[in-house]
């Protein structure tokens, strides 16, 4: 059956892999993206023509989920279209590359602005729906990051990304006697095939950087280049948006909470296993196990 479905972040690397993958399953897509009418026009274009090619029902909202007026708007133009929402993909963030030291506070706080704060506009916008309809589906783009090998330099965007894991977590048992559904997609450090690295942000403070630099090298780039020897050559980041896809067709109740993605295997799977080994047993024990489980 065709869903309505808002992925936000969608101009380009996941977010558009998942928002094309979704579309070629039948169902509604609308691919949130920032500055339609400027910088992510080429983006647009790009997806009405996929659809016209492909026959598919996927289009650009406008979404700036740093935004609450634009998020709040790109809902209502889709419940409005629609009468209602079925899934929601959080997908939208910006990796960082440097040393903790070197961000100033106000970057930081923008870091966490666009990959936590962001899902909190998103779900204040369309969860209301989901929960009259008694009915939805939460997927969040997580990454290993939050519990696997991780380099340095790239703490912000770790602990960010950390943060939306534990927001997913409790989100996730607070909506289930709505009947929503909730998975955590974790992909690994895909190196290619993705933008996320090109785009990445640096430190304001380059004098601090700088002094990193001096006594680090090129130790930076180096642990790079050896973190994305650890993939295979294989390693396919469209098997994202193939996963995502899966579980929206998977019936409720028999979805993952968690679903890897993780070519390299940086040792975040095994981590994440005993964590949510010990949500589900903690739930048990306080007598609320049906909270692990979305209501039917």
């Amino acid at each position: 059956m065709s869903k309505t479905i808002i992925v936000t972040g969608a101009s380009s690397g996941f977010g558009a892999m998942i928002a094309r993958a979704l579309a070629d399953e039948g169902h509604i897509v609308y691919a949130g993206m920032r500055h339609t009418a400027g910088r992510n026009a080429q983006a647009v274009d790009d997806l009405a023509a996929y659809a016209k090619e492909h026959g598919v029902r996927a289009e650009a909202v406008e979404l700036d989920v740093t935004d609450q007026a634009s998020v709040d708007a790109a809902a209502a133009h889709i419940i409005g279209e629609h009468g209602r929402i079925d899934v929601v993909v959080h997908n939208a963030g910006h990796m960082t590359l440097g040393p903790v030291e070197a961000f100033t506070v106000e970057q930081i706080a923008s870091i966490y602005d666009t990959n936590v704060l962001s899902t909190q506009r998103v779900n204040r916008a369309f969860l209301p729906h989901m929960r009259r309809q008694r009915d939805g589906q939460l997927i969040w783009i997580g990454s290993t990051s939050a519990r696997g090998g991780t380099p340095p330099w790239l703490g912000p965007y770790f602990a960010a990304k950390a943060a939306e894991d534990s927001l997913a977590v409790s989100i996730a048992a607070e909506v289930s006697r709505f009947g929503i559904d909730s998975t955590i997609v974790v992909p690994g450090s895909f190196t290619t095939g993705t933008n996320h690295y090109a785009h990445a942000g640096h430190p304001d403070d380059e004098a601090t950087a700088k002094e990193y630099d001096e006594l680090y090298g090129t130790t930076m780039d180096d642990l790079l280049a050896k973190q994305a020897e650890l993939s295979p050559a294989d390693a396919d980041p469209e098997e994202v948006g193939r996963q995502v896809a899966g579980l929206v067709s998977l019936p409720k109740g028999q979805r993952p909470f968690r679903v890897y993605v993780d070519p390299a295997q940086d040792g975040a799977e095994e981590v994440f296993r005993v964590g949510d080994r010990v949500r589900r047993e903690f739930y048990r024990a306080v007598g609320y196990e049906d909270l692990l489980h979305p209501a039917s």
